[in-house]
């Protein structure tokens, strides 16, 4: 069975880079999945009272009967485990008929490059011997820390490097981020329902 999804997502590149993951993980698992092209909200507007409310609706619209809904954000320096519960009480308060996700990536979706950074080292400018720091989600400036392993002058830059990181880094490696891991989960509990995540 075809399970169709729709993420809401607040960056340029993850309107590229998030389909691109969930194909990845859909193929993994393995699932048959619809990954309908996200909608992209600003983080300052999606956590305001009816923004995310509004983008819930639309992406239940866009999903079709029974399509799933993730929420994928930057947890910047909010407390993850305090956001997100809020983000999907209110979520469900939309669409109780629909599955829905909230994942907020600590701190930002770039830490799960650097949690896999072995991975993607000589690849996309990145330097060859690129090593994923101790704790890659407690690194302030994940993007800062690709543009320092970058050619000078090249920074690293979402709409142009995200889609193509995503495409390479070793998922694996990446569920060492306590935050990929949650989202590695959640997306199993939304493709294959009742399946252990």
């Amino acid at each position: 069975m075809t399970t169709s999804i729709v993420s809401i997502v607040e960056g340029r590149g993850e309107v590229d880079a998030v389909p691109i993951l969930l194909r990845r993980i859909a193929e993994a698992l393995p699932a048959v999945v619809d990954v309908r092209s996200p909608i992209r909200v600003d983080r300052r507007k999606i956590v305001k009272a009816a923004e995310l409310e509004r983008a819930v609706e639309l992406a239940a619209r866009k999903a079709g009967t029974g399509g799933r809904i993730l929420i994928l954000l930057d947890a910047e320096d909010d407390c993850p485990a305090e956001l997100a519960p809020e983000l999907l009480r209110r979520a469900r308060a939309v669409r109780r008929d629909r599955a829905i996700r909230v994942v907020l990536a600590k701190t930002e979706y770039e830490a799960w490059f650097l949690a896999a950074a072995e991975s993607i080292a000589g690849q996309h400018g990145i330097d060859d011997d690129a090593a994923a720091p101790a704790d890659p989600e407690a690194v302030t400036g994940a993007k800062e820390w690709l543009t320092s392993r970058m050619p000078a002058g090249r920074p690293y830059r979402p709409t142009r490097h995200q889609a193509a990181l995503t495409s390479a880094f070793d998922m694996d490696a990446a569920r060492s981020a306590p935050s990929f891991d949650k989202l590695w989960r959640d997306v199993t509990a939304l493709l294959l329902p009742g399946a252990p995540a």
